[in-house]
């Protein structure tokens, strides 16, 4: 994000959701946050923001990740899911550093896989 306002904001979100997982607080969190993107005019982090919102009160939650990785040999295996303040800590963390390509590279796969989850 490019405002300290809105890193301030995400760092809050980060403690209370290292206190414990309200989902209700956190969507309340999130689309406040949505609002400041808009106005940084960040469509991808608007997006983010929206439906990470909408997933969380559509499902209580925020796992969103089992994910399939490659190791060395080419083999693949699962990644183990995290907890729903991790998963969505995780999220926060690349979004206050949305500037890195490969930051916004992969909270782009994190959008696309909310809008699957969703619709």
């Amino acid at each position: 994000m490019v405002r300290a306002e809105s890193n301030a904001k995400i760092d809050k979100l980060i403690a209370q959701l290292e206190k414990g997982f309200d989902a209700e607080a956190t969507a309340t969190a999130l689309m406040n946050l949505r609002e400041d993107a808009l106005k940084d005019e960040d469509p991808l982090l608007a997006k983010t923001f929206r439906l990470a919102a909408e997933y969380i009160k559509e499902n209580d939650c925020f796992d969103h990740t089992v994910e399939k990785e490659e190791n060395e040999e080419g083999e693949e295996f699962l990644l183990e899911p995290g907890t729903d303040s991790e998963n969505l800590i995780y999220l926060l963390q690349l979004i206050k550093k949305s500037e890195n390509k490969f930051n916004r590279e992969e909270i782009k796969e994190m959008r696309t896989f909310l809008k699957l989850k969703l619709y």
